[in-house]
């Protein structure tokens, strides 16, 4: 007789005698790695991990060697480092299947010294580690999880697709067996149906019993074997689930039935067994559907960046290189329809930019000399060159995937209360079914096995349990694609109850530019003479106004050129064209060749030696969703406020621009906090808008904090939302989202207490047969699944409504 491996389950070689002490007891081992692994397991009191898996472990790795990942080159792609000295991975690892696994991971992991956190996700097969780089090295930490059977792998397309592809292919290898092997059972089962009624020969009729013996014993055997194993593991953790009742029923119906089959009894229910494994094992097909989808998100950003880029050398040349061999300062050279390898800016001319998987802005974005380029992104007119500023972990990619990591490996309220609910109602449920089965046995034995089997199937609270995972996997890949990501697990339902949504004015309500509205000029000057000088002035500075400035001139090729050009840090520049003196910027300052003041602080003055030559006004730039994106708020019946630390004037001005009529101008972070709290007491459930680090005590005040997007606020960013569209017409759209997710998963939880409640009665009277409690069951589960695929972002988000700035008066001409 063959042994197996205590640790790994594989056939023990003949002349092994190994032999590992595990919970005071000696197990037989295949090999030393083997018995390395389990007594080390041991060894740190963590023998329960054999009670608690549903399979056996990967065989153990002796002499893997992952100091690969402790080089710089690599660390950069998978590696995130934090200023306080902290740094974070996020790895795919095989082998790893159930909760056994999480809760051997998690404490061998935690167990290091220099291991901060640990999150086991084993629906998505990932692991995220956060450690001091100062106390422990990441090739130490890798080793000790391949020690435990577990191989790492980077989160890169190539892992991904394998794990997927075997998942896929398994669960549809299963359900392939079973829809074979119940399309037999049913056809036998119709013989024997109509030989009930009309009549048939007891050896005919044990001949298709037999057969029907034959067909669905692999359903029950291989088809259902997860729902075997998942009872197991449930029942050694003592604790009560859905497989168990799952378990149970398939089991009851099909001992049953071989029972009645070799003793040739009334009923066999063949045809209910392999139906009731196929319909659940397709609902479970579609939930992992649903649940790819979702995590689709994940995956098809990991996808984004390109493995390699093209370099250009110091002597111009350029040459192929691995996207983990870039150093910030090197140029590449992008082609047209390929992907940024890297976050870095613009060498070259304009060129246009697909975000869309990043930021779910649809319509491809000009980008201009200078501007930052996002790693992911795709070149739609090119080639260009830009210039790397940061690789791997440090791009805005990486901080969007560990965002998106972080929301699926945490788990909403309402998910961990129904996983509670389920699990009481699974007891009640046995109980049930045991007080039918004493009922019938009473009053009508022949009908006690068929009655009780109908309770136990029809009650089980599938649908219940798929409720609440599913439909926030859904709606959080519906935020994705309108580019919100979610980093916190309620944000969903704390963004249903906003009823005030108050916003920052610098950076979130305006962008980091100024516009110029009103020239004003002195008598015998014109205004395209004194633009093309203050244009020769701000020549070659890099001041928001001086872009404005450069913006209202037709063309470079009509400004003069200017000499001797000083600039006064704080104040403005002075400079000489054609001989003569002058000077722009603060009032003080440019009216100190001659006389006179101004009061106004968007008045920007241009003047020589003998006085002012114009007043130039300029204001801040609205960003050009913010007017719509205010406007569907209103709509939508939410109060609209601004905090703002700046001057009344301009505060004022721009709320008189989006008529936002509460405002607050000059408040300190105290007084935004105050403010916040004051709406808070008087009932308010208050949303609050900012950039994500200069507002983050006011965003940690508020119930729900949305940030902008961008760079490093994406990744340190402890914001509810967090808009990496950096638009806010995406906070309407992802409010309706919400509400329609908290409408989708009542009628999901209204629905499966409605069916268990109408149908477990009617079971419990012997109205309900084992076979239809299967596609009850199954149909339930399926409507629940179905039911939350409706969830899709608001069809207004696709369109991107443009918002536009009221006209002004006195416009600049070029």
């Amino acid at each position: 007789m063959s042994r197996t491996c205590f640790h790994c389950g594989e056939a023990i070689p003949r002349g092994v005698e190994l032999g590992a002490r595990v919970n005071g007891t000696t197990q037989p081992v295949c090999c030393i790695g083997c018995q390395a692994a389990a007594e080390w397991i041991a060894t740190l009191g963590l023998g329960d991990y054999y009670r608690l898996r549903n399979m056996p472990a990967e065989r153990a790795v002796e002499a893997a060697d992952y100091s690969a990942w402790d080089r710089p080159q690599l660390q950069r792609l998978y590696v995130h480092n934090s200023a306080d000295g902290s740094a974070e991975v996020c790895v795919l690892v095989e082998g790893l299947r159930c909760a056994a696994c999480s809760w051997l991971i998690d404490r061998a992991l935690r167990d290091l010294s220099g291991v901060r956190a640990v999150e086991v996700n084993p629906g998505a097969r990932r692991v995220r580690i956060v450690w001091t780089r100062d106390d422990i090295t990441l090739s130490a930490i890798l080793h000790r999880l391949a020690q435990l059977g577990y191989v790492p792998h980077p989160c890169n397309a190539q892992a991904l697709d394998a794990l997927d592809q075997r998942e896929a292919r398994t669960a549809l290898k299963r359900l392939v067996v079973a829809g074979l092997g119940m399309m037999q059972a049913m056809m036998y089962a119709v013989t024997l149906y109509a030989g009930a009624f009309e009549g048939i020969d007891p050896s005919t009729r044990d001949f298709f019993r037999w057969i029907g013996l034959l067909v669905t014993t692999p359903v029950v055997v291989y088809a259902a074997q997860p729902f075997f194993a998942g009872a197991w593991r449930e029942l050694r953790a003592r604790s009560l689930g859905m497989d168990t009742t799952i378990a149970l029923a398939i089991a009851l119906i099909y001992l049953a039935s071989l029972y009645e089959t070799v003793t040739g009894g009334a009923e066999v229910y063949f045809d209910s067994a392999s139906m009731f494994v196929f319909l659940l094992l397709g609902g479970r097909y579609l939930e992992m559907r649903a649940r790819r989808r979702a995590a689709d998100v994940v995956d098809a950003l990991a996808r984004l960046q390109p493995a390699l880029a093209l370099r250009r050398r110091t002597d111009g040349a350029l040459e192929t290189v691995g996207v983990h061999e870039l150093e910030a300062g090197d140029v590449v050279v992008v082609a047209e329809g390929a992907a940024m390898p890297a976050d870095g800016t613009l060498l070259g001319k304009a060129c246009e930019v697909d975000e869309s998987l990043l930021t779910g802005e649809s319509t491809p974005r000009t980008r201009r000399r200078g501007e930052a380029l996002i790693a992911g992104s795709v070149v739609r007119s090119g080639p260009v060159e830009m210039r790397v500023a940061h690789v791997g972990a440090d791009t805005v990619l990486s901080s969007i995937v560990r965002l998106i990591e972080r929301a699926q490996s945490e788990r909403p309220h309402a998910a961990v209360l129904g996983d509670r609910i389920a699990a009481r109602f699974v007891g009640g449920v046995l109980a049930l079914t045991a007080l039918t089965a004493a009922a019938w046995f009473y009053v009508d034995p022949s009908r006690t096995f068929a009655a009780s089997l109908a309770v136990l199937v029809v009650a089980c609270p599938c649908a219940f349990a798929l409720s609440v995972p599913v439909t926030y996997l859904r709606a959080a890949s519906a935020l994705a694609r309108i580019g919100v990501l979610m980093p916190k697990s309620d944000a969903l339902e704390k963004l249903a109850r906003v009823d005030r949504v108050v916003f920052d004015k610098t950076g979130t309500l305006t962008r980091d530019r100024l516009e110029l509205v009103g020239v004003e000029v002195a008598a015998g000057r014109s205004i395209n003479e004194c633009l093309r000088i203050a244009a020769a002035l701000e020549f070659g500075s890099t001041h928001p106004f001086a872009a404005a400035i450069r913006e209202a001139v037709s063309t470079e090729r009509s400004i003069p050129e200017a000499e001797s050009l000083r600039t006064v840090a704080g104040a403005g520049i002075e400079g000489r064209i054609a001989g003569q003196r002058y000077r722009i910027g603060r009032a003080d300052f440019a009216l100190a060749l001659s006389a006179g003041t101004t009061d106004d602080d968007n008045v920007v003055v241009l003047a020589d030696e003998r006085g002012s030559l114009a007043h130039l006004r300029v204001r801040e730039t609205l960003r050009e969703e913010a007017a719509a994106a205010i406007a569907a708020l209103r709509e939508q019946g939410l109060e609209v406020a601004m905090l703002s630390g700046d001057s009344d004037a301009r505060a004022r001005g721009i709320a008189v621009r989006l008529d936002i009529t509460d405002f607050r101008a000059r408040a300190t972070p105290e007084a935004k906090l105050h403010a916040l709290e004051r709406w808070r007491q008087g009932g308010s459930v208050v949303a609050m808008v900012g950039d994500g680090i200069n507002d983050a005590p006011v965003l940690a005040g508020a119930d729900i904090a949305i940030a902008l997007g961008g760079g490093t606020q994406l990744a340190q960013s402890s914001a509810d939302l967090v808009l990496a569209s950096d638009r806010l017409d995406a906070i309407p759209a992802a409010r309706l989202l919400a509400l329609t997710t908290l409408r989708v998963l009542r009628q999901n939880l209204y629905w499966a207490v409605a069916y268990n409640f109408a149908g477990i009665p009617l079971a419990a009277f012997g109205l309900v047969p084992p076979w239809l409690a299967a596609i009850g069951m199954s149909a339930s589960s399926l409507f629940v699944v179905l039911n939350s695929l409706r969830i899709a972002p608001p069809s207004c988000s696709a369109e991107r409504v443009q918002a536009s700035a009221p006209p002004l008066a006195g416009a600049v001409p070029a």
